[in-house]
């Protein structure tokens, strides 16, 4: 059996145990675009070393949200809540979600986002692909960021150009 089969704990290939995600340590992330985004995570996939889906395990704090609004144009991702209680934006629809609630989300999807309003923490599974190249749009801020060989680019909208094929006949000639 390789590695690539088996989990840190090295118990059961391909198998993460209940106790096993209850003792991995979470890592807390704040959102770059936005401050109130904050994010406890434990990275179930990365500990199976799975490469093509991410598969996260995240808790919420009340009165934070959960990502900045936000949509993929190429990879497809799903939420289905596990306990707690929230608002979700999905386009300009707001919608209380709670506990067996599932979102999944096309590549292009309306853009979402999601905020914890309850006294209780809000826990999720999150996944999604995790191809090479992305392009993710963030209405709100009107940012695109772009996404290439581990490479993350932002850029303001107003600063996208057109880029347009030279004509033929205005191509040199030798």
């Amino acid at each position: 059996m390789t590695k690539k089969q088996t989990n840190q704990t090295n118990s059961i290939p391909h198998l993460l145990k209940a106790s096993e995600i209850e003792a991995m340590p979470e890592k807390m992330k704040v959102h770059p675009l936005n401050k109130e985004v904050v994010r406890h995570t434990k990275f179930l996939s990365d500990a199976l070393e799975m490469k093509n889906l991410g598969i996260r395990l995240v808790r919420v704090e009340p009165g934070k949200e959960t990502t900045q609004f936000h949509f993929h144009y190429h990879e497809e991702e799903f939420i289905y809540i596990i306990s707690g209680k929230g608002i979700a934006q999905i386009g300009e629809q707001e919608v209380e979600i709670a506990a067996g609630d599932f979102m999944g989300f096309t590549a292009p999807s309306l853009p979402h986002a999601m905020k914890n309003t309850s006294d209780e923490d809000l826990v999720y599974l999150v996944g999604g692909e995790r191809n090479n190249f992305d392009v993710a749009d963030y209405p709100k801020t009107e940012q695109r960021l772009i996404r290439f060989n581990g490479e993350r680019k932002l850029v303001n909208w107003q600063d996208l150009k057109e880029f347009r094929k030279v004509p033929e006949e205005d191509c040199p000639r030798n």
